[in-house]
């Protein structure tokens, strides 16, 4: 005997048929107190990071214009380590890529079918009758014959491409922010180093100065002066030690590292000669923050043609049951909006507009870039003809005032004034080529983030940064 479903069974069927198809949900609530214990034990020493820098390092995954040096964190971490360290553990460019993930989601399920809809309808015949129920049921489906399922994915591709590029901004700006900040906490180190070297020679000086004035060949009140300049001395070093502290904290928290985190940097100030940006095109072409934008006027287009697609109808057809007074009837049933009063015209006018917007955006950045970029070049080249002047000029004389004034004040043919003016000057000017070069880092650093990634496995020059000399430190202290 042939078995024939019952209407129950069939209904029974389909539903569970749509309950498979339904994802189930699992909660995943917050831990701080386990979260932040995985962050304390963060170390540059990690396995998960060296694999990712090595992924970085690969010549032929690399469009990051990483230096491909070796990472090497056991002889301390140099400004281009950090940068990669930042890449991985910076806590902005995690939730960049977790907004890239957004996107990516979005893509992965854009231009799927809407799911069929089922409908069922029961009426009952109130003067009574055999069979008073009249029952009818439809499947419907939607073929999209407008073509929007199509434009649709290609809008969330546009979107998952700017997403990428976002983050490929968001890293750039982290590496620019890094390179700002390590340029200033090497300033203030080296201010506390330099200044300690002279130091030495102050507290050495001081003791001899105090000799000579109870042996009477110096007056008391010289002798107190270079003991002032010593105190003041200290208290500017400790000045310095402080300031190199907080930035110091301030570089871990953009490598994502937490502030008791034992690591060991370099400090660095770049002073190598500034280069010739190329050509604005090529500029225009490569730079991630008008990469950016460009996208972004992509899903606008994008976006557009998608809303236009929408004011043409889709076609919705399936089978129809109906059964009245023990007769059953079986057929089709079809339908087709009429884009006659609403056409889907605010959001077309809404997308031309969002389209011109992000036009005009794309195209006032690129006049701010290339004025910006000018003015970043002139300054870049101010800082590196004012700190070689610097250089060259102001610092052998005064080491040649300090050499001097020690030689004359030891055979005793000069007054400690002169010596503790010459003492005074060299810490002045120690500083100030420290400045010098600040600024120079400084100036290029905004040059180079204006010129964008370079397309090749090297950092632009000034990350390649030396420690400074020791200018005007007293013979004998070193």
């Amino acid at each position: 005997m042939q078995y024939i479903p019952t209407p129950r069974s069939l209904m029974l069927g389909l539903v569970l048929v749509i309950l498979s198809g339904c994802q189930t949900y699992q909660p995943r609530p917050l831990d701080p107190q386990s979260h932040l214990e995985a962050f304390s034990a963060r170390s540059v020493h990690d396995q998960s990071l060296k694999t990712f820098i090595d992924s970085l390092d690969n010549p032929s995954q690399n469009n990051r214009a990483i230096d491909s040096s070796p990472y090497d964190p056991s002889d301390g971490i140099s400004l281009n380590e950090a940068e990669r360290i930042a890449l991985y553990y910076n806590p902005d460019l995690r939730i960049a890529r977790l907004q890239a993930g957004l996107a990516s989601a979005d893509a992965t399920h854009a231009g799927i079918w809407d799911d069929p809809s089922l409908n069922f309808d029961a009426l009952r015949i109130t003067d009574g009758g055999n069979t008073p129920w009249i029952i009818g049921g439809s499947l419907s489906i939607t073929i999209p014959i407008s073509g929007r399922l199509r434009t649709e994915r290609a809008r969330a591709d546009a979107q998952t491409k700017a997403s990428l590029s976002a983050i490929a901004q968001a890293e750039w700006n982290t590496r620019i922010e890094l390179r700002r900040v390590w340029n200033q906490w090497s300033a203030a180190h080296l201010r506390a180093q330099r200044n300690e070297h002279l130091l030495e020679s102050i507290i050495g000086l001081a003791s001899s100065t105090t000799k000579l004035a109870q042996a009477g060949e110096l007056p008391s009140t010289q002798a107190l002066l270079f003991e002032i300049e010593r105190v003041s001395h200290i208290q500017s070093i400790a000045r310095h030690r402080v300031q190199a502290t907080m930035l110091k904290h301030k570089l871990h928290a953009i490598m994502g590292l937490p502030s008791e985190a034992e690591v060991e940097l370099t400090p660095a100030i770049s002073t190598d000669p500034v280069a010739s940006p190329p050509r604005f095109e090529h500029i225009v072409e490569h730079h991630p923050s008008l990469l950016q934008l460009r996208d972004e006027y992509a899903i606008s287009e994008a976006s557009l043609l998608h809303e236009i697609r929408k004011q043409y109808p889709d076609l919705t057809i399936g089978p129809a049951y109906e059964s009245e007074q023990g007769e059953s009837r079986i057929g089709l049933v079809a339908g087709i909006p009429l884009p006659i009063l609403n056409s889907n015209k605010q959001g077309i006018a809404r997308a031309r507009a969002q389209r011109e917007l992000a036009r005009g955006v794309y195209e006032t950045q690129l006049e701010r870039h290339r004025s910006a970029l000018a003015v970043a070049l002139l300054n870049a080249n101010s800082a590196q003809r004012q700190r070689t002047q610097m250089e060259s000029t102001l610092v052998p004389l005064v080491d040649k005032q300090l050499t001097d004034a020690q030689r004359l004040l030891e055979l005793g043919e000069s007054d400690g004034l002169v010596l503790l003016e010459s003492l005074q000057r060299a810490g002045q000017t120690t500083n100030e080529i420290i400045d010098a070069r600040l600024a120079e880092a400084m100036a290029t650093t905004e040059l180079e983030a204006l010129i964008g990634l370079i397309p090749s496995t090297q950092l632009p020059p000034s990350t390649h940064a030396q420690p400074i000399n020791n200018p005007t430190t007293p013979e004998g202290t070193e």
